[in-house]
């Protein structure tokens, strides 16, 4: 069966257009754990659950394309980037460690902006594994699941947002090294063409 070519980039799209939502849900009630504080838990985890589903359909169906590769991973940082930003606002994670996340993704997609025209920086395996990391702790972090469990929680949110920072910083110097190395038969290829 055939699909439109553009699904998995228009699947990509609409992660980003629910960012806002999301964000807003989160903060509309001033984070408390009522129904708003559900359904925005509900919306980010159904958005970055639509990560692998573009993937999956833009790989199976040899679909894949230069714009969806650099879409996809900007469409993962706005959506997790809001989520950072709404439960610093609301005083349930220090904003160093939105900080420090916010410069990783933000240094990676201005570079993959301006290295586009040479070629494409797609997401590597490391920042693929950030991802699924920063979507289980920010899931654990967004649904109030200690009203059901008990404030045992607080302690696997912890494990879980260290781990998803550490990662963080891991796969952005990850992104810097590869590029860096990369960048030296680059130059060579570059300067060869130029004497010759």
């Amino acid at each position: 069966m055939a699909i439109p070519r553009q699904l998995p980039n228009a699947i990509t799209i609409v992660r980003i257009l629910m960012a806002p939502v999301f964000l807003w849900m989160l903060l509309a009630d001033g984070g408390s754990d009522g129904a708003l504080r559900w359904w925005a838990a509900v919306i980010f985890i159904v958005a970055i659950a639509t990560d692998g589903i573009d993937g999956y359909l833009a790989r199976k169906y040899e679909i894949v394309t230069d714009l969806g590769k650099l879409l996809d991973p900007i469409a993962d940082k706005v959506l997790t980037g809001f989520a950072f930003i709404g439960l610093s606002i609301l005083g349930e994670l220090p904003w160093w460690i939105t900080i420090v996340v916010l410069i990783r993704e933000v240094g990676i997609t201005i570079y993959r902006f301006i290295v586009v025209s040479d070629h494409v920086l797609a997401a590597a395996w490391m920042g693929k594994l950030k991802t699924v990391a920063q979507a289980v702790a920010l899931s654990l972090a967004l649904l109030p699941l200690w009203n059901l469990v008990g404030e045992w929680i607080f302690w696997v949110n912890g494990v879980a947002m260290t781990i998803a920072v550490i990662l963080t910083i891991a796969s952005g110097i990850d992104y810097v090294v590869t590029e860096v190395r990369a960048a030296r038969p680059r130059r060579g290829e570059a300067a060869r063409s130029a004497e010759s």
